[in-house]
């Protein structure tokens, strides 16, 4: 049987361990516990968290036990990693309602329950503490000299690093403590981003209680570039449909670049690794095909087979201009139109799709066009080169009525 670190390896998780040798040999043959942390900054998790979210299945699937660890403690503070400037401060009704969003989509990834998954709240523990006790029993053990040479604070130096920032290691630390007291948490997972937060709580659980514990870290999804993936000129691409809808999530992956999406096929789907090498070496025009099922294969893993196939099929009537049922009419126009941006009422009248500017804005504001199955309710929205995929774009007027544009 295969170990479930090879296939991390080799499908290309892996960045860094705190002894690979001892890492590998532990999850070849214990069930391990293993914890993976998710601050509650926004309301949704983005594609960046999906990465380790599929690394938590895939250990799952071998048969661990992940630990989801909800930051209701430490996102009152906010981890300073790799920023440059301080995290906006968030009330506590946030937290808990950002806390409550991450456990229902977490709990579409991965099988919670009785001897499976656990979902815990670090807020259980973190805001009950005493800050002299805790200082005096685990802040004793860190190095501030050590600390301020960890990568997670460097790029705050210059700015200014606030004490309240600084105290998140120690945090983090102390939920690996905690976690490892309550349930046996052996290992903490996370980004590459992670790795000075997570040796901290390797080494705390350590000197506090004369115990072995372990690290891994993941490579940040990004391009080949170097550039983190998961964002759009609108912003971040969400797991929540309400944020970044199954059509523009399909879209994405769709249009990553062909040096991409091997790794994509890799990291964010269950293919076999035989398939996604061969879909990775195709070339020109065939790439697109290779394109198409990891859209498909990501899309149904976080919306399901049914948004899956239905915005497949919307998307092929894009690329190939038609659908079911007759093709799309299309009228071609220049780049020059979308420079500036086309206002969508003008481009409702210019398509015919609306007699009058006032039949347009009528249309608009009663919630009857999309743009690239997007809704459209801002009478002043543009039309800009930024919504052309492969240069073209598809407008909706109720449900039945399509048109594409097409650049010219």
């Amino acid at each position: 049987m295969s170990n479930v670190y090879d296939i991390l390896k080799e499908r290309g998780f892996i960045e860094q361990a705190t002894n690979e040798e001892e890492v590998r040999k532990l999850l070849g043959e214990e069930k391990v516990t293993f914890y993976i942390g998710f601050d509650p900054t926004a309301d949704s998790l983005t594609a960046g968290h999906f990465l380790t979210v599929m690394a938590m299945s895939h250990l799952q699937k071998a048969g661990h036990r992940p630990i989801a660890l909800v930051g209701g403690g430490t996102g009152m503070v906010g981890d300073p990693s790799h920023r440059t400037d301080m995290r906006q401060m968030m009330t506590m009704d946030t937290i808990e309602h950002n806390v409550n969003c991450f456990k229902e989509q977490l709990s579409r990834f991965i099988e919670f329950g009785e001897d499976k998954a656990l979902i815990v709240n670090n807020a259980d523990w973190l805001r009950k503490l005493n800050y002299i006790d805790f200082i005096r029993e685990v802040g004793v053990h860190f190095s501030v000299n050590r600390m301020l040479t960890a990568e997670c604070f460097k790029s705050r130096m210059e700015k200014g690093l606030s004490f309240f920032e600084f105290n998140y290691m120690i945090m983090q630390s102390y939920d690996f403590l905690e976690l490892n007291r309550r349930y046996g948490c052996k290992m903490q997972l996370g980004g590459s981003d992670q790795w000075s937060n997570i040796i901290g709580g390797v080494e705390l659980i350590r000197r506090m209680d004369q115990k072995d514990a372990y690290g891994l870290t993941f490579k940040l999804l990004t391009t080949s570039d170097g550039v983190k993936m998961g964002k759009t000129q609108k912003g971040a691409v969400w797991l929540d449909p309400k944020k970044t809808s199954p059509y523009e999530f399909y879209q994405y992956w769709r249009n990553v670049a062909d040096s991409d999406v091997e790794k994509c096929l890799s990291l964010l789907t269950f293919l076999p690794m035989e398939e996604v090498r061969a879909l990775g070496a195709l070339e020109g025009s065939e790439i697109n095909k290779a394109k198409e099922i990891l859209a498909y294969e990501v899309t149904n893993i976080v919306h399901g087979e049914e948004e899956a196939k239905k915005v497949q099929e919307a998307s092929r009537a894009l690329f190939a201009g038609g659908a079911s049922g007759g093709s799309i009419p299309t009228t071609n126009m220049d780049k020059d139109s979308f420079e500036n941006g086309l206002n969508i009422l003008d481009a409702l009248v210019s398509l015919k799709l609306a007699p009058s500017k006032s039949e347009a804005r009528r249309l608009v504001t009663q919630g009857g066009v999309k743009v690239n199955d997007v809704k459209i309710d801002d009478i002043n929205h543009s039309l800009t080169l930024n919504d052309f995929t492969d240069n073209k774009l598809l407008i909706q007027k109720g449900k039945k009525v399509f048109h594409q544009i097409e650049l010219n």
